[in-house]
Parts: C-alpha cells; sequence; structure tokens
C-alpha cells in the first residue's frame, strides 16, 4: 500500500510521470507538474482513450480545434477520447498539480 501524495521530490525540474499500473489493458499514471507544459506548437494524438482527474492544483488544457483552453482545477476529471489532439497550456508554477491518468485501447 502507498499514498498517491508520498514521496512526492522537494524539486521538480522535469515533469515526472510514475506508472502506478500497467497491464495490457490499462495504464494507471501519477503525474506531478509544476509550471511543465507539452512543448510548443507540440499535440499529443494517443491510439487510446484517456482520462484525467486533477488531484491537486490546476491546468491550462487545450484541444486543437479549440481556440479556448479548458481550465482544470482540483477534482475536475475529463475524458480524452483516442486521437483527440491535445496539449497541456499552463499548470501552476506555484504549487503542485498532481494529475491521475488512466490510458486504455479506444474500441
Amino acid at each position: 500500500m502507498t499514498n498517491i501524495f508520498a514521496n512526492i521530490p522537494a524539486q521538480i525540474p522535469e515533469e515526472i510521470i510514475e506508472n502506478l499500473m500497467n497491464n495490457d489493458i490499462i495504464k494507471i499514471e501519477r503525474i506531478i507538474s509544476n509550471g511543465h507544459i507539452t512543448p510548443y506548437e507540440e499535440w499529443y494524438d494517443q491510439s487510446h482513450d484517456e482520462w484525467i482527474l486533477i488531484l491537486q492544483g490546476q491546468a491550462l488544457l487545450r484541444y486543437e480545434e479549440s481556440t479556448q483552453p479548458l481550465k482544470l482545477v482540483k477534482g475536475d476529471y475529463l475524458l480524452i477520447p483516442a486521437h483527440q489532439k491535445h496539449r497541456v497550456e499552463w499548470t501552476s508554477p506555484d504549487e503542485l498539480t498532481i494529475w491521475l491518468a488512466i490510458h486504455w485501447k479506444a474500441r
């Protein structure tokens, strides 16, 4: 047993993506951001569905076809369908943003 908020380093120079569980069906990650974003002009285009939950902090996520980002705060969750191009435009530099991400194969 462990805690989702345990073992977080004091300094986070790069975003941390930690596999909590991974098998042929599902992958669960803890992601820790501290002012980290998707590199400019890059988009995630995943072959699987992803469900995200903000456990702490806040972020701006934008879909490629949208001009306005979605503001996500503690407790917000979102399903990102496979091949929905998206990017993280902002995460708080003043507090850690902790995400729970669940990935599974699209039908």
